[in-house]
């Protein structure tokens, strides 16, 4: 049987992490962190204890992954931990709503920030009914299914693409941090107060909530494990190195940002890269911004579906999804099918329109399996003390619960804030159940032996 090759190097196993991580969430989240904490060194102060969180969940996954460098990531540690259940409910929620809502939501932002060079996209494209259809989204779906054709034709030229990207989005966020930092009118320390300052804890959760979610992406490198050269070296490597490359940009980003504006002004404006480029140098400036975000949302949505399209390609490995998803191309030694599949639902998702509110609806539950594929550290090292561990998390076991505890407050929060979803979440999730059990029937085993140790 023919299987995936090892043809991502430490170089594109480091783009996968920061390209994925970094997405438009560097040019707007400030505005929201402030609008929350009220003063600068507490935007500060919740990018640190953000970053010290993400990287707490690096340095965990870091062992797991270097254990088990099985394509599927956290589809192999919950299984191997739990049993198969979980690792499928983890899958099923991946390709039918986590990571295929991602995808659209990616492929929407560039479309959107297309618009501001080709107004055009924000044009109805056709109606029927209540249903209507914007050129931009048309262009997105396209720009999802090319990347997936890319994508199809071999991880090394995913790969490939995914390192470009990268350097060249970093280029460019570094041109504006540079255009920040040596500003040559900046800021009086603070202008004003920003408005709708929340109180002090209920605020610090919310923007910690935000700072979170800016990080998010970090662990979709193991998803692509099973094609990462020496995996138990570059995986540590990519998950530890690039987190810390992402919490130096942010904190380099904000400051860049501060210097130039105020905290009333950042909190005045949604695209506050923008506004400081505009400020620096006109409207040239917020165009820069614009280019520059198009380039880091692409390198974002190259990586998603670089990685999730391996998550359903493991579980159909293990009989627990369409038998045709665990094909490995002959030639291109690419899960064809499944990179297919993930495109082609995250394209209808676009035009639906529907991929915030079922992203909205899944984020409660993701993160409780999340957090279990995290506690698996403490489960293997009782259940399989025998497994051969290149990298122990370093700060054990207090560094996995304190990724544990960030996780629970962003439960807790997303719980208060938004019970209908979150609960509705929980049932979209176990909505699973019927389907595992469908095609655990239909399997009398794994196609293969499950990949998580062996690979």
């Amino acid at each position: 049987m023919t299987e995936l090759k090892r043809d991502l190097g430490i170089w594109a196993a480091l783009a996968i992490v920061v390209g994925t991580v970094i997405g438009s969430g560097i040019f707007r989240v400030p505005q929201s962190m402030i609008l929350n904490v009220g003063s600068v060194p507490l935007v500060f102060l919740v990018w640190v204890v953000g970053g010290a969180l993400s990287l707490a969940g690096a340095l965990t996954y870091a062992e797991l992954a270097a254990a088990m460098p099985g394509a599927g990531g956290e589809y192999v540690y919950l299984t191997e931990a739990y049993g198969p259940l979980w690792g499928f409910l983890y899958s099923w929620t991946q390709m039918w709503v986590a990571k295929s809502g991602s995808i659209a939501t990616l492929a929407t932002a560039f479309f959107e920030y297309t618009a501001h060079f080709v107004p055009q996209f924000e044009q109805a494209w056709f109606t029927i009914g209540p249903f209507s259809v914007k050129y931009g989204q048309g262009f997105a779906l396209v720009l999802i299914l090319a990347l997936g054709g890319i994508n199809y034709f071999g991880v090394k030229i995913g790969g490939n693409v995914q390192i470009a990207v990268t350097a060249l989005k970093l280029a460019l966020i570094a041109a504006i941090i540079l255009a920040g930092l040596f500003y040559s009118h900046p800021t009086e320390a603070v202008i004003g107060a920003p408005p709708l300052v929340r109180p002090a804890f209920a605020g610090f959760i919310a923007a910690l909530v935000g700072a979170l979610w800016a990080y998010d992406g970090w662990n979709n490198v193991g998803m692509v494990a099973s094609e990462i050269k020496n995996p138990q070296r570059n995986l540590p490597r990519a998950l530890i190195g690039g987190t810390l490359a992402v919490i130096a940009i942010y904190m380099l980003a904000n400051w860049a940002y501060f210097r130039v504006l105020s905290p009333a002004e950042v909190g005045a404006h949604k695209l506050v890269a923008a506004e400081m480029m505009q400020r620096i140098k006109g409207p040239v400036g917020a165009s820069a911004v614009s280019i520059a975000a198009m380039i880091s949302i692409f390198a974002a949505l190259n990586g998603s579906i670089l990685t999730g399209a391996r998550v359903p390609y493991a579980a159909a490995r293990d009989g627990l999804f369409f038998r045709s998803a665990a094909r490995v191309h002959p030639a291109f030694h690419t899960p064809g099918i499944s990179i297919l599949m993930l495109s082609a639902w995250s394209s209808i998702l676009v035009l639906s329109g529907k991929y915030e509110e079922l992203f909205d609806f899944v984020v409660f539950g993701s993160w409780i399996l999340y957090a279990m594929a995290t506690a698996s550290v403490f489960v293997l090292r009782r259940k399989r003390p025998d497994l051969v561990r290149p990298y122990k998390t370093l700060g054990y076991p207090v560094v996995p619960l304190l990724f544990l505890a960030g996780a629970a407050v962003l439960e807790i929060s997303t719980l208060w804030t938004k019970p209908r979803e979150s609960i509705a979440g929980i049932v979209l999730i176990l909505l699973g159940c019927p389907f595992y059990f469908y095609w655990r029937s239909r399997s009398d085993g794994p196609a293969e032996p499950r990949s998580s140790v062996r690979d």
